[in-house]
């Protein structure tokens, strides 16, 4: 329905709910073209979104429908441009119109990086600096904010919309958009450069063991070995620095769950996409303005082993819920799956025992390992390299305890020869030898995983 002057006379009466207190001209159909503003076409937006303001009343856009009030948007500011007689061509008034359209409910110029599904990161160092992650590397990029305040509008927005504040008193916030994405958010006084915003996007096309073996992240023999662990109820650990694809590891291992167990899942922001019927998905809860409401992961730890699991995956261990975490293992919740920060599959379990120390009991070093050596059996350790791939470069088991020593055997190792001309790693991910302790528990199991996999020496 669009905006005439019987409509007007229909707002005032209270009859039709509008964005507008008055009207303005035609309306034009808009292009999905999504691309930075030309210094001209970003005069002409600034000068009609402030016109636009001025005969717009924001505090009814929440009473209408989004797609309505979009539509209005749309309508109102092409009538604006046509009363301007503004110099554009058609397709740079459709560009205009989105982008105005996108300030007042969208993310303003990020929405042109929000619609390019390449995109996995996007890094806002201030106004006039936006970084996106492609493909594993950085680049930056045409799109930058008027000014300061332009970018504080946008994350206000964002923040305000998961029922959060951010200010001069709690500067620092942590958000999730509708779609996922993680979002943090840094300003003044801790950001010394202006406002920062980063965004890590939520993956909408699900990775499979087969598109991980296409892009030469695993070879065949491991995704056959990765299956094998998971059927047969092997606790995995997925270490791996920042960015590195650890989650991604994890979503795809959990899709070789069988459908009938019941999974519970536990993240500080909701990320993983288990498809399988029976899960229950639990979320971490910051502490209200006052303090108080706060749910941590522990919480939630404990609290699912009231819910009857068959399988408990945490996103991320991160502090005292890595013991809440042994424990499950250690105590009929084989199968479990999570994930921590480590460069290294040893310093994958020296974080856990450093993580145990934080709920401030006291254990003797030689009885916390052994709890670890016999709760973790597998780990794998995720890099991304050079050239912006992620891969497993390494698939350790751990075998026990050699006086206050975890004991572990690397099964798969990826071996590098070198760089191609093009800056590409080259090298290929090997088995070492060692026959796993856990292939008897496979074969118990009824797994046929033939012994042959393990065999391939390292060149």
């Amino acid at each position: 329905m669009s905006i005439s002057a019987s409509n007007v006379a229909e707002e005032k009466n209270g009859t039709r709910p509008s964005l507008f207190r008055r009207g303005a001209g035609g309306e034009e159909q808009l292009s999905d073209m999504l691309r930075p503003l030309t210094a001209k076409e970003n005069d002409w937006k600034i000068r009609i979104y402030s016109r636009l303001l001025d005969v717009m009343d924001l505090s009814l856009i929440g009473t209408l429908p989004e797609k309505e009030a979009r539509s209005q948007i749309r309508e109102l500011s092409a009538r604006l441009l046509n009363d301007e007689s503004a110099t554009l061509s058609m397709e740079q008034r459709q560009l205009v119109i989105r982008t105005i359209e996108n300030e007042v409910m969208g993310m303003g110029p990020l929405e042109p990086l929000l619609a390019d599904k390449s995109v996995s990161d996007i890094l806002v160092n201030g106004p006039k600096q936006v970084y996106v992650e492609r493909r594993g590397k950085l680049e930056m990029t045409e799109v930058s904010f008027n000014d300061d305040q332009h970018l504080m509008n946008i994350i206000d927005r964002i923040v305000s919309a998961v029922g959060r504040r951010i200010d001069e008193s709690s500067p620092m916030v942590d958000a999730r958009l509708k779609d996922g994405s993680r979002v943090n958010a840094v300003i003044p006084p801790l950001a010394l450069d202006g406002p920062m915003l980063s965004i890590r996007r939520f993956a909408v096309e699900l990775l499979g063991m087969a598109d991980l073996v296409d892009l030469g992240s695993i070879s065949q023999e491991v995704a056959d070995v990765l299956l094998a662990i998971v059927k047969s109820r092997i606790n995995v650990l997925v270490s791996g620095g920042t960015g590195a694809g650890k989650t991604t590891m994890l979503n795809i291992l959990s899709g070789f769950i069988p459908e009938t167990e019941r999974i519970v899942t536990i993240e500080d922001s909701a990320e993983l996409q288990l498809q399988q019927p029976h899960v229950v998905r639990l979320e971490t809860r910051p502490s209200n303005i006052e303090g108080k409401g706060e749910v941590t992961a522990r919480d939630l730890v404990r609290n699912s082993l009231r819910m009857r699991p068959e399988r408990i995956i945490v996103g991320e261990v991160r502090g005292a819920e890595a013991l809440d975490m042994l424990q499950a293992m250690n105590t009929g919740h084989d199968g479990s799956l999570t994930t921590i920060h480590a460069n290294t599959p040893r310093d994958a379990l020296g974080r856990v025992e450093n993580m145990v120390s934080m709920t401030g009991i006291q254990f003797p070093s030689k009885g916390l390992r052994t709890q670890i050596a016999s709760a973790i059996q597998v780990v794998l350790q995720i890099e991304r390299h050079e050239d912006g791939r992620r891969r497993l470069v390494s698939l350790q088991e751990i075998n026990g305890m050699e006086g206050d020593i975890i004991t572990m055997s690397e099964l798969f190792k990826f071996e590098r020869t070198g760089m191609d001309e093009d800056g590409n790693v080259l090298g290929s991910l090997k088995a070492t030898g060692i026959i796993p302790s856990f292939h008897k528990q496979l074969q118990a199991k009824g797994i046929d995983l033939p012994v042959s996999v393990f065999n391939t020496h390292l060149g």
